[in-house]
């Protein structure tokens, strides 16, 4: 099987041989680990004056960022993030993925458009409008789904470029979600079920992201039938075997290293939370392994290769 085939047998949780499916929903490391500069970090202040030709040549550049990538580290899937992103460039890059690696990898990108935790500027304004003006935050919201529903419709004019979306809208602190249950129930679970089912009609795979602590909306996430549910995050005190006894008859589940423990943790500490991660999320099918986040700029690389060393060694189904 193909990289992408066996990533998409543990989103369906079917049952797999050999080696877990692996990824990141980015991997920033790009500079150290392969000598190229990640492509969501490139300034490009002179794009508009490219030739088409020096355009095609940045496009092979990114693209070869993305690949080497996951070729070094044997991951299934990319997330890639257009740069610029403009449909035609989104295109372009997906394209130019394709071109180089055929069907072998899950290719996604960023597609939610329900409403994450506000930055510190406009929490209290978004916090007022959920109590003082509702009708039109959801107003808001709709208008949102939209554009992220036209956007799909726009990409299923060229089929088999994108296999999937990841929803990277965080809702959760490490202690709580931001949302409370029943305004997650008001604010966000229609608007992520109908996406869901909008880009399920397409035939596109979900992936819902969000860090911290998701338990007390958990639940309703999984209600809104997304195919997988990322990070999973051990400093928010999520249990990936709590979640498996919960819920993995419904979704597939991703992640759960923990990233904390990689970055300022002893070697001794990351290497068991790698392997129970491993041991826990391998109880079953229906798992990729994973960090609990990504492979964040300041985060040591050999503690990443560290990692990927153990899942070679011990992610293995038998």
């Amino acid at each position: 099987m193909t990289n992408r085939e066996r990533f998409i047998k543990a989103l369906r949780r079917e049952p797999l041989t050999g080696l877990v499916p692996t990824f990141e929903l980015v991997f920033y490391l790009t500079m150290e680990a392969i000598g190229k500069v990640h492509p969501s970090q490139r300034i490009f202040s002179q794009w508009d004056q490219m030739s088409a030709k020096e355009k095609e040549v940045q496009f092979a550049d990114m693209a070869d960022t993305y690949i080497l990538t996951a070729e070094k580290y044997s991951h299934s899937a990319i997330f890639v993030h257009p740069n610029p992103s403009d449909f035609d460039s989104t295109i372009r890059i997906l394209e130019s993925i394709r071109e180089k690696t055929d069907d072998e990898y899950f290719l996604m990108m960023h597609g939610d458009p329900t409403f994450s935790i506000p930055d510190g500027h406009r929490m209290m304004e978004f916090t007022t409008r959920m109590y003082e003006k509702p009708d039109e935050l959801k107003k808001s919201a709709e208008n949102r789904l939209a554009i992220s529903i036209e956007f799909a419709e726009k990409m299923s004019a060229y089929p088999g470029l994108l296999d999937g979306f990841a929803l990277c809208s965080d809702y959760c602190f490490n202690v709580n979600p931001f949302f409370s249950p029943a305004m997650f129930e008001e604010f966000i679970a229609p608007y992520l079920a109908r996406v869901i089912d909008a880009y399920r009609s397409m035939g596109y795979y979900t992936i819902k992201h969000t860090d911290g602590n998701i338990m007390p909306i958990a639940g309703q996430m999984v209600d809104c039938k997304p195919d997988a549910i990322h990070s999973l995050d051990p400093q928010g005190g999520v249990s990936l075997t709590e979640m498996r006894r919960l819920y993995s008859d419904k979704v597939a589940l991703i992640g759960n290293v923990n990233c904390g423990l990689l970055q300022t943790g002893s070697e001794e500490e990351c290497r068991a939370d790698v392997l129970r991660s491993l041991k826990e999320g391998m109880a079953g099918y229906g798992y990729v392994f994973s960090t609990s986040n990504c492979a964040y700029t300041g985060l040591a690389l050999e503690r990443y290769e560290m990692m990927i060393d153990l899942w070679r060694q011990f992610g293995v189904y038998t």
